[in-house]
């Protein structure tokens, strides 16, 4: 399985980069994003149809982006550290 796995991944022109041992942030930054969904939206409503899922969920991505704060961003919403840093990059090339 692994191996077809690995064979897939060439196929499609991606290198696989596997976590280091004891070191798995990459799995663990979306694994956090699973998670915070989950806690504030799947496990808080039910949706009667997959269509109130999906909007449910563009409004939870609108919400989060544009209005939770986030300390590793200096208490700014991910739009507003998207576009600080895109403001900054002009200037630094």
């Amino acid at each position: 399985m692994s191996y077809d796995f690995q064979n897939e991944i060439r196929w499609l022109g991606m290198t696989s980069s596997p976590a280091f041992v004891r070191a798995p942030e990459g799995n663990s930054c979306a694994e956090r994003c699973i998670r915070t969904l989950k806690e504030n939206l799947l496990w808080v409503r039910t949706f009667d149809t997959v269509e109130d899922l999906r909007q449910a969920l563009l409004a939870f991505q609108r919400r989060y982006n544009e209005e939770w704060l986030i300390q590793r961003h200096r208490y700014r919403s991910p739009a507003q550290f998207r576009r600080d840093l895109e403001a900054a990059l002009p200037a630094a090339a």
